[in-house]
């Protein structure tokens, strides 16, 4: 069994391989059942949550992948991260344990190129400006991942506490991309060719108002029914992807809320990444048109990373 490090996983992948090894995955025949979560009382009386997300292959090399997620909201008092994630990778032929990722990092990789992904199927060919949303350890993935999907020549970062976003400006600047600082968010999306957003937000931060014309939403943060990063405007005026219509309708306060308002319906979800991918659905129709995807996560991209970072390592 080899134990797979963050380092490991960020030596051997590359955003566009990554998003090629997802959209590819999203045609295959691969086998995964609904995530499982349960709740785990603590002696403070909050509770503590564990996920488990499983996904075989059912063609070509037989690899058994599951993700661990714990959630344990009192671990802030201990001055330690409330989420940890392992993943194991197993043979799909005897059982038999290959290896042990680190779960966080595989994550973060995994859900950049997801987003990378849709872009390829739904902003335009020419995007040059992202304005990323948000300053936390998941922005610096999805910028590199989605300049790695579209000609960016422009990025502009945006969060609530401004030395956040300076923070990860530097990070970026190391990387080789030279960010630029907004103080005001509307002025920034009004330009966006591709907005992503990856936050906790409650409460909208991207206001439908504000899109131009041509542009694509990439929605990332914002994880429960409850949570939203856009306004019904936006979700109005876009036409709607997202990563699984098993998941992201009933999880996602993105969707659901204006699913629930009947701000929209059902049928105006166009499509998720199974069908832009098996070329069911189309993308991007026409250039002037708004775009806005909405990603929960899958086991397939879990699965999909883990197998990529296994063949290279070998």
């Amino acid at each position: 069994m080899r134990i797979v490090t963050a380092d490991d996983i960020a030596r051997v992948l590359t955003y566009g391989a990554l998003t090629d090894a997802l959209e590819q995955a999203f045609r295959a025949d691969i086998g995964v059942p609904l995530r499982h979560s349960h709740m785990i009382p603590q002696p403070s009386g909050t509770e503590a949550k564990l996920l488990l997300m499983p996904a075989w292959t059912n063609e070509g090399e037989r690899l058994v992948g599951c993700k661990v997620v714990s959630v344990y909201p009192d671990n802030i008092k201990a001055g330690k991260p409330s989420v940890y994630g392992s993943y194991l990778l197993m043979s799909g032929d005897t059982g038999e344990t290959l290896a042990v990722l680190d779960g966080t990092t595989l994550t973060a990789w995994r859900t950049a190129c997801a987003s990378a992904l849709a872009a390829r199927y739904l902003a335009r060919e020419d995007a040059e400006h992202l304005v990323m949303i948000g300053a936390g350890a998941l922005a610096p993935h999805l910028v590199r991942a989605h300049c790695a999907a579209r000609p960016i020549k422009r990025v502009t970062l945006w969060n609530r506490t401004r030395s956040r976003a300076v923070s990860t400006a530097f990070a970026l600047h190391a990387a080789g991309v030279e960010p630029i600082i907004a103080d005001d968010l509307e002025a920034a999306v009004r330009t966006a060719d591709i907005v992503s957003c990856a936050t906790l937000s409650a409460t909208p931060l991207v206001r439908g108002a504000w899109l131009k014309k041509g542009a694509h939403v990439d929605l990332v943060g914002a994880y429960t029914a409850k949570m939203r990063e856009s306004d019904d405007e936006a979700v109005r005026r876009a036409r709607v992807f997202v990563d699984t219509r098993a998941g992201a309708p009933k999880e996602a306060g993105d969707i659901a809320i204006p699913l629930k308002k009947r701000v929209i319906k059902a049928s105006d979800i166009q499509g998720d990444l199974f069908e832009l991918c098996r070329g069911k659905v189309k993308g991007r129709k026409r250039k002037d048109e708004i775009t806005l995807f909405k990603s929960v996560g899958t086991a397939i991209e879990d699965l999909a990373a883990a197998m990529l970072v296994w063949q290279r390592l070998k």
